[in-house]
């Protein structure tokens, strides 16, 4: 469910649909927070799995606390990105109105930081319920009805935030035809610049945990050479490659916990630079022996 909240002040904000690429209109006063900001610096979050109980433990980790980590860190940054990304399950299991009201509540700081946020919906989201608790959003009239989907255009890169919740509590997901057409058509109408494909779920290509259209994803993404990354969550693990055509495979790490005891929860801090991305993750325990790991991305030519 993409998303686009800018402040006004500490007790207004107004957010405006980003889905047809449309440019914001800035106050003298967001301009000057914009020179605070480095509009090719971007955060990556992804399974923040917030609850409504912001004391509630999950496999030894509070998952209130490990968000409320990475946003101070995030305020802290003497240059703050241009924006942030949750690849998605912004909620802890089943997507409670409850878990949404206490995702909107964690994210105000942020916001009032000058930051905008998208956030894109996972197998532990639910899409009605995340309406009902941010009825401004259902209002956004994305291109596709039933399904969040936008463009966001910026100076080095054009991202694309996809939907992949096919059903609350299901593990697979899917994108389906209608999404997938819009997708190639988006691609096909901006080819200017390098594209960064945002999704919550995996390539499907062992199994049946990750995306169930992987095939028709990529016979989408992988012949139109300005697609330069597929960034991705879902299964609470740090691991960057570059699949057969190129294509920069990036699966963040989750915010809140872990699969396995040894891999890293954090966030990843991307820079964007002319013919790449610089990647660093930025772990919520800095004692992590993976924190500060850094990926200098090459684009694939085309």
């Amino acid at each position: 469910m993409p998303i686009h909240l800018r402040p006004i002040s500490r007790r207004q904000f107004f957010a405006r649909s980003l889905a047809g690429g449309a440019a914001l209109a800035l106050s003298p006063s967001l301009l000057a927070a914009a020179k605070r900001t480095n509009p090719n610096s971007w955060a990556l979050l992804s399974d923040t799995h917030l609850a409504a109980d912001r004391t509630l433990v999950a496999r030894d980790i509070n998952m209130t606390d490990h968000f409320t980590k990475v946003s101070g860190e995030l305020l802290a940054l003497p240059k703050r990105p241009a924006g942030v990304f949750n690849t998605g399950d912004c909620a802890y299991s089943s997507g409670q109105t409850a878990d949404y009201r206490h995702v909107a509540e964690l994210l105000e700081p942020i916001r009032q930081g000058q930051m905008p946020v998208h956030l894109a919906l996972g197998n532990h989201d639910n899409r009605e319920r995340f309406w009902e608790a941010m009825p401004k959003e259902k209002a956004a009239q994305p291109p596709l009805a039933d399904r969040q989907v936008a463009l966001l255009r910026t100076p080095r890169a054009n991202w694309f935030v996809l939907d992949s919740l096919e059903q609350t509590l299901a593990t697979p997901g899917l994108l389906g035809r209608a999404q997938l057409d819009w997708l190639a058509g988006a691609l096909d109408a901006n080819r200017n610049k390098p594209a960064l494909v945002l999704v919550h779920h995996n390539p499907g290509l062992t199994g049946n945990v990750g995306l169930k259209d992987t095939a028709a994803f990529f016979a989408v993404i992988r012949p139109r050479k300005q697609v330069k990354a597929y960034i991705f969550g879902h299964t609470h693990f740090w691991h960057v490659w570059p699949d057969e055509s190129g294509i920069h495979l990036i699966n963040l790490p989750p915010v809140s916990y872990v699969f396995q005891a040894d891999e890293p929860a954090g966030w990843a801090h991307a820079m964007l630079e002319r013919n790449g991305m610089q990647l660093e993750l930025r772990c919520v325990d800095p004692a992590h022996k993976s924190h500060g790991q850094v990926h200098k991305l090459q684009w694939r030519a085309g």
